[in-house]
Parts: C-alpha cells; sequence; structure tokens
C-alpha cells in the first residue's frame, strides 16, 4: 500500500498561519516587490505545503513530530535563504522521490509563489497563466535569474576592451531602471516640484468636504474616518484637527514631529457610514443628507496633506498642504 504524503496526515497549521501573517510587513527582497498582484499566495505556507506534499508520512510519531518543527522552521522568512535548511529539504524530497527531482504543475501560478517554492525546494517546476501581467512576473520571478542571474564577463559601456565579472540581469535592471526614472522625471517631473530640502512630493491627502447643516454654522466639514498619517510599530503619524474661527485646521502630531496630545484618539474621525460630525458646532449630518449633498453636487474637495520623500532616506515625511500644492 502506497504511504500517504506528510501532508495528508498532519500539518503545523498554526505556526504556519503565523509566520505567513508576518510576511505582509517584509519589503526588502520580498517578491511582493516586484509587481502587486491579488491573492499572492505567501512564500512561508506556499514552500511549507510544497515540502509537506512532496515527503512521506513519518513511520513513528517521534519522527512525525520532529518533521512539523522542521516544517515551521523551513517556513521562516529568515530562513528562506538558509543554505542548510533549504539544502536538507531537497535531500528529503529526493530520497522521498527515488533520488528524481518531482515534477510540479501549478496550472494557475498568479503571483508565482508555489512554483518560485517549488524551485527552490529542486524540483522540476511548470507554472500555467493566461493572464499576460501574470506571466511577465513569473517570468521575472522564475526564467529570466535563472537563465540571466548568473556571474559573467560584461564589456564596460566606454567601449574599451576592458570587462568586469558582473550579474547582467542586475545591470540591465539598474540600466533601464534608470533610463526610465530619467525620461519620467523629463515628462512629469514638473509636476513633482522639489521642496526646499530636496523632498519629492509622492502623494497628496485629500478629503471629501460637505457644508455643516447647522443653519448657524456652514462651516465645511472634511470627510475622515480617521486621523492616522502613518501607523507603525517605531512610527506613530497623524493629522490633529483643531478648531480656528469658523474653520477646522490641522496639525501634523508624532514622531519626528509635535507631540500627540494624550487624549487625542486618531481613530475617531468625522465620518462613520456616511454620518458626519461637525467640528466645529457638534452638529450631525445624517448619512441620507450626506448622500442627498454629494448626488445635488454640494460637495467638494480638500488637499490636507503631503507625503514626500527624499533621495537617499528611508521612510516617508509629511506636512500640511499649501496652496501652491494645490497649483
Amino acid at each position: 500500500m502506497k504511504r500517504k504524503r506528510f501532508i495528508e496526515v498532519t500539518f503545523p497549521v498554526k505556526e504556519v498561519s503565523e509566520i505567513s501573517a508576518k510576511e505582509k510587513n517584509i519589503r526588502h527582497g520580498h517578491i511582493s516587490t516586484l509587481h502587486i498582484w491579488w491573492a499572492r499566495r505567501p512564500l512561508a505556507s506556499s514552500r511549507a505545503t510544497n515540502y509537506a506534499a512532496l515527503i512521506p508520512e513519518p513511520e513513528t510519531q517521534e519522527e512525525l513530530e520532529k518533521t512539523k518543527q522542521f516544517i515551521i522552521e523551513l517556513s521562516k522568512w529568515e530562513n528562506s535563504l538558509n543554505r542548510g535548511i533549504i539544502e536538507k529539504a531537497r535531500e528529503d524530497i529526493l530520497k522521498a522521490n527515488g533520488g528524481n527531482p518531482p515534477r510540479v504543475l501549478d496550472p494557475f501560478s498568479g503571483g508565482g509563489s508555489v512554483p518560485l517554492e517549488a524551485l527552490r525546494l529542486g524540483c522540476e517546476t511548470h507554472a500555467l497563466e493566461y493572464n499576460p501581467v501574470a506571466t511577465l512576473i513569473l517570468k521575472c520571478t522564475l526564467e529570466y535569474p535563472q537563465k540571466y542571474g548568473q556571474p559573467a564577463e560584461i564589456k564596460q559601456e566606454s567601449g574599451l576592451l576592458k570587462s568586469k565579472t558582473a550579474n547582467p540581469l542586475l545591470e540591465d535592471v539598474k540600466k533601464w531602471g534608470e533610463w526610465v526614472l530619467k525620461r519620467a522625471e523629463e515628462e512629469i517631473g514638473r509636476f513633482y516640484p522639489q521642496d526646499e530640502d530636496g523632498s519629492i512630493p509622492v502623494g497628496f491627502i485629500w478629503a471629501r468636504t460637505i457644508p455643516c447643516q447647522n443653519p448657524a454654522c456652514g462651516a465645511e466639514i472634511p470627510l475622515m474616518r480617521q486621523f492616522w498619517l502613518a501607523k507603525k510599530k517605531n512610527k506613530k503619524v497623524a493629522l490633529y484637527p483643531y478648531v480656528e474661527g469658523r474653520s477646522l485646521k490641522f496639525r501634523i502630531v508624532g514622531d519626528g514631529y509635535d507631540k500627540m496630545p494624550d487624549d487625542f484618539d486618531p481613530t475617531q474621525g468625522t465620518v462613520s457610514r456616511a454620518i458626519a460630525t461637525c467640528r466645529i458646532c457638534g452638529f450631525t449630518v445624517e448619512a441620507d443628507t450626506t448622500r442627498k449633498l454629494f448626488q445635488e453636487g454640494k460637495a467638494s474637495r480638500r488637499m490636507i496633506a503631503v507625503v514626500l520623500h527624499k533621495s537617499g532616506l528611508t521612510g516617508k515625511k509629511y506636512r500640511l498642504a499649501t496652496e501652491k500644492d494645490m497649483e
């Protein structure tokens, strides 16, 4: 009787799920930064399930528990390039398949997580996809690094006979990336004027607005569900609303800016389920009225803040929008 595969018997679902969830916050070196793809499977779970589907059920309970622990270690991001762990996984798979790399087919490859991890584990990998964008992602993820990612002698651009050892794929990405950047700067650079410190705007934060329906007020209500600009473990920045005369103004508070007031909760915005609250007079605009104002063309918009990036520095910074930004 043919032995069952490990994944048919058990699998460390809880642990691998937790590791997969943490993967969302990884940027450097992750294929999600290559191109956005919907419902991209986590690399952690793809690597773990590939391995568990290609090895047999252990013969003893002790071996089973040991294999479960190995799968947990194998799925961790920091072990993606751990030669010892990856080599052991490859050896286990070869041993389970008569010394031959098993063929793995993903007929709906999408973002390429499953075939990439099968490739990492030493399998003969086949990926199918009819969407042209996904197909290009797959080529860039699975094919081009294999074909063009090995160090080779490259002739210098200067035309001299000298050559250097380099990664052809890396060199081409740098070359054409710089070409695209230069062309983009020439064509649309004027829309991103630099600040005095050299920072350039990479995003603009807008809010739709409606007039307060209190006859004694009529102030502009910016419709914002919450006021967070950045909410990370090591960086919390928000827009702090305050009243000045008959207008609602903003200040940027938090890490690197003015101190965030102790009694301020950035999650409490001015609108929830189309019910808007005026911060000037406290009047509540009901959902039906809010929708009616939009339908009648009485809603407007307001640029609140600008997101900035400075070359050579990591992360983003923020400032309030000005009249010049509106121009």
